[in-house]
């Protein structure tokens, strides 16, 4: 499955999520920490449609992207077998981090929405370092 570009902007993508029995709980309703998960994966879709491996990112450069603050609101409750849209935004590039502005759709319906802000660290020294320069240009160029 690829993410659907809907701008002409590499800071946006759709990546679709399907519902399965897994994802729900006891009321047959997606457990709300799975909503985060399909960020992740809507996340990793989006890096990867730009051509970012982060298998190779640190093995060949020593970084990781990690999630550092989350802030969630869950508008509406998503059921098995939806069929969802994660949408991702990314909105602000800092010297080390990465803002991504998500929404789970259902059709034109918002589900629940996330601010998520990921780290560039160091492997070595699990700290933050500064996104390198070709990532930077990749993130802020409009395709």
């Amino acid at each position: 499955m690829a993410p659907i570009h809907n701008t002409s902007s590499p800071r946006q993508s759709v990546w679709p999520v399907r519902v399965y029995y897994e994802d729900t709980d006891a009321g047959g309703v997606v457990y709300y920490a799975n909503y985060l998960r399909f960020c992740e994966r809507a996340r990793t879709e989006c890096l990867r449609a730009l051509g970012i491996n982060q298998h190779s990112l640190r093995s060949e450069l020593g970084i990781v992207f990690v999630v550092r603050r989350v802030e969630a609101d869950y508008l509406r409750s998503a059921e098995l077998d939806d069929e969802l849209q994660v949408m991702s935004t990314i909105y602000d590039i800092g010297a080390a981090s990465l803002k991504f502005e998500q929404h789970v759709l259902r059709g034109d319906t918002c589900l629940f929405k996330a601010h998520v802000t990921i780290a560039c660290l160091d492997v070595e020294r699990w700290r933050a370092t500064r996104i390198p320069d070709f990532l930077r240009t990749l993130f802020e160029s409009e395709a």
